[in-house]
């Protein structure tokens, strides 16, 4: 019998078990998130006998006896401060990681009030934030801290919160308080838990599967397989993966979902998929874009190998590059990046009359709703998608990963079923940002006036398509980088293999582009013999030039003024970097964009409906200024409601920095 004390509450318990499954799973208090279940993220952070541990680490057996305390137990006047710091700083983003960092605070400031900067660094630097770069975190910890020390009321919000205005987040508190609902902190009665078995190898055969023995398993519900999914295909923009690998058909990488199995407990769900026997027929994985382009290599799709083309042709880039008298050429090998968002994903689907109701964590619910209705063969109306707080997405969460899984044993089963990954499946599983081979040729004359640039991406797809034709395009279109000059040759080929996928991420290809001509910049200004912002300034795009893809710079281009606000502090330190990039807003190239927001007046207060997916940019705070701009209403006259396909219109997905420009003008105008 073990006996620990939590939030001032006794507990006992037989069983041994970790602590953070315990405070979450039995007490239902979230503000302790898993991130990792390893011990590396500090999300999960709680105080124990007065010290900060993370609650994945320790069991109950070695808690004994001690006193536990998560952000639901600190006092009322901790609670209104740090609710109150953390909103007012702007520390707050997507917030998954905020109350691990209460904790730390908390356990900084119970023994000094008087912290130096360096203390709260020290203090936190058991918790990862992967969006704020943690100094307005900090900000907010020494604003706590002297609230605490002079003992302050809390301000009372005077903001008019129009566009410029400082409004704290208005998800701060919900967040910072932990009372704010992500995915994994639902539950919902008699709800299951469904897993997929992952394939064995990247690259082989599925030639048998047999189940008796995991069906014979006394908590298993349910285990689906390739024969039981209506459509079978799924694809952000191209259906070519699969939901579940049929028997005689071959896997395309270590993601790969064989059979899909339902427990009544999750902690049964390893072992019944362990019973799931499947024979393979091995294959050599194709791992080199450059091996899958070989006319011997194996197919891994029906149609070949290569995804998307892309070329690039201005002017006489030959005869530029011959006549110059500058020129750099070199190679760069670009590795795939995971997004490392805090929250690894997580989504439960609801049986609801003929169709599903899903709680998802995404960037764009319609995308969810589409996806999952394909794969079911039922209309988009049936089925329902509602985000939840989203711990962070920065692209990774465009696809499909747990949504459609869930929403298929629920369909199947007519049970309520959760889905979520470790931090290792969404490692192994989910997209990331496409790998990259560039040969690049950059040129410019005796003064440094850049005359050319010729290159050839070569881009790892991975197993399936996502978002890989549209990145390689940007990664073109983009190359020459914010400048003017018009000779430029760009030959790219986006190859599937049998790695990860690659997909949606900050950037979109661009950072990859970018970091090789960036690179040939540096060397061209050397041998010059000017500095690197000298160079760049020189060639900088101004209103009305010509940029290399055929663009002309609008009225509003202001790359020359950014490089003149940083000149000085770059040339003071000597250890700084400097580069330039551009990025269009919006699905750009021609594309048709839309945005969609609704008003609607409920008790007095408007309600903004959009279902632009807020992933820790602070949209919500967006539509708000936009509202109070336009009409002159006080802030707290103004409700942002969360994307449901069915209440808040499509406004697309959460993608190319769009959605303040589409949403926002969309809710502008309403």
């Amino acid at each position: 019998m073990y006996n620990i004390k939590v939030n001032g509450i006794e507990y006992q318990r037989e069983d041994d078990k970790k602590l953070l499954p315990f405070l979450r799973d039995d007490l239902g208090l979230t503000s302790a998130k898993d991130g990792c279940s390893e011990g590396a993220c500090g999300t999960c952070t709680v105080l124990v006998d007065g010290k900060k541990v993370r609650a994945c680490i320790f069991t109950l057996s070695k808690l004994d006896g001690k006193s536990v305390v998560t952000v639901e137990g600190i006092s009322d006047r901790e609670k209104e401060v740090y609710a109150y710091a953390f909103g007012d700083t702007g520390a707050v983003q997507c917030g998954f990681c905020i109350p691990g960092m209460v904790i730390s605070a908390k356990s900084l400031l119970d023994n000094n009030l008087e912290p130096t900067r360096a203390d709260v660094k020290k203090a936190i630097m058991g918790n990862i934030c992967r969006c704020t770069g943690y100094a307005k975190i900090e900000d907010a910890i020494l604003l706590s801290a002297k609230m605490f020390r002079e003992n302050s009321p809390i301000p009372e919000m005077s903001s008019s919160g129009k566009v410029g205005e400082h409004l704290g987040r208005i998800d701060a508190r919900e967040k910072v308080l932990g009372t704010g609902k992500y995915v994994d902190g639902i539950t919902v009665e008699g709800m299951i838990y469904a897993k997929a078995l992952r394939s064995k190898y990247p690259r082989a055969i599925v030639k048998d599967i047999r189940l008796d023995k995991a069906l014979a398993h006394p908590d298993c519900v349910r285990i689906l397989t390739a024969e039981d999914v209506p459509f079978n295909k799924t694809g952000h923009l191209v259906p070519d993966w699969d939901v579940l690998i049929a028997k005689g058909d071959t896997t395309r990488y270590i993601g790969d979902a064989i059979v899909l199995a339902a427990s009544t407990k999750k902690e049964t769900l390893d072992k019944i998929l362990s019973l799931v026997e499947v024979d393979y027929e091995e294959l050599t994985p194709l791992t080199n874009p450059l091996e899958a382009m070989k006319e011997d290599a194996p197919n891994l799709h029906p149609q070949g190998n290569i995804l998307s083309k892309q070329m690039i042709a201005r002017g006489n880039v030959d005869e530029a590059i011959k006549n110059s008298k500058y020129v750099v050429t070199n190679h760069y090998s670009v590795p795939m990046t995971d997004h490392a968002f805090m929250e690894p994903e997580c989504a439960i689907g609801i049986p609801n009359g003929d169709g599903v109701l899903m709680y998802t964590a995404s960037q764009s619910v319609y995308d969810e709703q589409r996806e999952i209705a394909r794969m079911l063969n039922i209309s988009p109306v049936l089925v329902r998608c509602q985000t939840k707080l989203v711990g962070g997405g920065f692209g990774g969460k465009e696809d499909m990963s747990v949504q459609h899984h869930a929403a298929l044993m629920a369909y199947i089963t007519k049970k309520p079923v959760k889905v979520k990954f470790s931090r290792q499946e969404s490692l192994n599983i989910h997209t990331k940002r496409h790998a990259m081979e560039i040969d690049i040729t950059t040129a410019c004359d005796e003064n440094g006036v850049l005359t050319a640039t010729k290159a050839m991406i070569i881009s790892d797809c991975g197993a399936y398509a996502s978002l890989g034709g549209p990145v390689l395009q940007r990664a073109c279109t983009h190359l020459g980088g914010p400048y003017n000059f018009q000779n430029l040759e760009v030959d790219g080929t986006c190859v599937y293999t049998n790695n990860v996928p690659g997909g949606a991420f900050r950037g979109f290809g661009v950072t990859q582009s970018c970091f090789a001509q960036e690179q040939n910049i540096n060397e061209l200004a050397e041998k010059v013999g000017i500095s690197p912002w000298e160079f760049r300034h020189k060639n900088a795009i101004r209103p009305g030039d010509e940029l290399p893809n055929g663009q002309i710079a609008g009225e509003d281009t202001a790359f020359v003024e950014c490089l003149e606000a940083v000149k000085d502090v770059f040339e003071s330190n000597p250890y700084a970097g400097i580069a330039g990039a551009m990025k269009n807003a919006g699905l750009g190239v021609g594309v048709p964009d839309v945005g969609r927001s609704n008003l609607k007046i409920v008790d007095g207060k408007v309600h903004i409906l959009t279902s632009a997916a807020c992933i820790g940019q602070g949209i919500g705070n967006v539509m708000l200024a936009m509202v109070c701009e336009t009409t002159g209403l006080d802030p707290s006259l103004i409700v942002h409601e969360l994307a449901d396909t069915a209440v808040t219109p499509n406004s697309g997905t959460t993608t190319a920095s769009r959605q303040t420009l589409f949403a926002g003008e969309a809710t502008r105008k309403a």
